[in-house]
């Protein structure tokens, strides 16, 4: 099957559903109020695309190419970001909900998360060097052997990293999050 090639695109309100985005590359696209959930993306390439207000919650990324690309207002629910083409992968992430996502051994320096739900996301062994978590509820998150040098969680919540298990070289906490820092220790900090 022939792919396509697909530039300066914008796709609005379109359900992928019900008629499947054709497989191929897409750049410089804008996608709005579109469905991919469950939908197997598989094998696609975005490329300084954005996404917004679009529900990915559960679709299939293996060997997906995602480069510079933005996500805005979205549903991404469950999603294996680690399964996606590491060549170049790079996103950023404002108001969405990535609760129960993977970026396991992911190599996403410099990544933005701003406002968003990351909940019981599993950050174990990604280098996350110089990311953003602006505002972002990490409930439940998973950071084992993570590279968070140069991270900044200053205004993020509910995280709970260890130390001694985890690279932090000059990331940047509040006051408020030591206790997400100390939580292994059973100490009280007032």
């Amino acid at each position: 099957m022939q792919e396509t090639y697909t530039q300066d695109k914008i796709f609005d309100k379109i359900d992928f559903t019900v008629s499947p985005l054709a497989k191929g590359e897409f750049e410089n696209c804008q996608f709005n109020h579109c469905n991919f959930s469950n939908c197997d993306i598989s094998g696609y390439k975005f490329i300084d695309c954005t996404f917004s207000s679009c529900n990915l919650s559960l679709a299939k990324m293996n060997k997906t190419v995602f480069r510079d690309a933005i996500f805005r207002d979205c549903k991404m629910l469950g999603l294996r970001f680690d399964t996606c083409d590491p060549f170049g992968l790079s996103f950023s992430f404002e108001n969405c909900q990535l609760n129960h996502s993977s970026f396991y051994q992911a190599k996403i320096k410099k990544t933005q998360f701003i406002n968003s739900q990351l909940q019981e996301i599993d950050f174990a062994e990604s280098d996350l060097t110089n990311a953003t978590f602006d505002n972002c509820d990490l409930t439940l998150a998973v950071f084992d052997r993570t590279v968070l040098e140069k991270a900044n969680f200053l205004t993020s919540y509910n995280y709970s990293i260890d130390p001694e298990n985890n690279r932090l070289k000059k990331a940047r906490f509040s006051m408020n999050g030591l206790s997400g820092l100390l939580g292994k220790y059973d100490i009280e900090i007032e």
